[in-house]
């Protein structure tokens, strides 16, 4: 079953659970992928829609930091429970050791040497990472790793 409709059986699980907090929450992300099927006039795969999870999941991540900075720990609850319900379609977690490694790997098949060549590992993990890693974390640890 496709990830589409994995969150169509859900949301209908949850009408019939009268779950209201997550029936809206699949219906975000169900209006997020429909909108970029609509602007790019495309019907969205699963790689494709696990971007969109990755990002919604990114401005959740986001909102947290910002509203716990502000002391809104209200809203703060409720990005939480958006984000735990989005991370149940994203894939699994990669660990750091995981990551490192994909990272020399990367390294190694570019033949990057100096922060110049970031984009060309970047480019080479994109794809590999996408919804299993913190884009912009692996990004500094290139950058580290290409600098030092």
């Amino acid at each position: 079953m496709s990830l589409k409709e994995t969150l169509q059986q859900d949301m209908k699980a949850a009408m019939r659970a009268a779950d209201k907090r997550r029936l809206g929450v699949i219906r975000l992300i169900n209006a997020a992928i429909k909108q970029r099927e609509v602007d790019e006039r495309i019907d969205l795969d699963d790689s494709q829609v696990i971007v969109v999870l990755d990002k919604m999941a990114k401005q959740r991540r986001e909102s947290i930091e910002q509203y716990e900075k502000a002391g809104r720990d209200d809203l703060a609850e409720q990005e939480h429970f958006e984000l735990e319900v989005l991370k149940t379609y994203l894939p699994e977690q990669l660990d750091e050791a995981e990551i490192d490694a994909m990272i020399t790997e990367a390294i190694a098949a570019t033949g990057a040497q100096s922060v110049k060549d970031m984009g060309k590992v970047m480019g080479q993990l994109k794809a590999r990472l996408a919804g299993r890693a913190d884009m912009g974390a692996v990004s500094g640890k290139i950058k580290a790793r290409l600098s030092g």
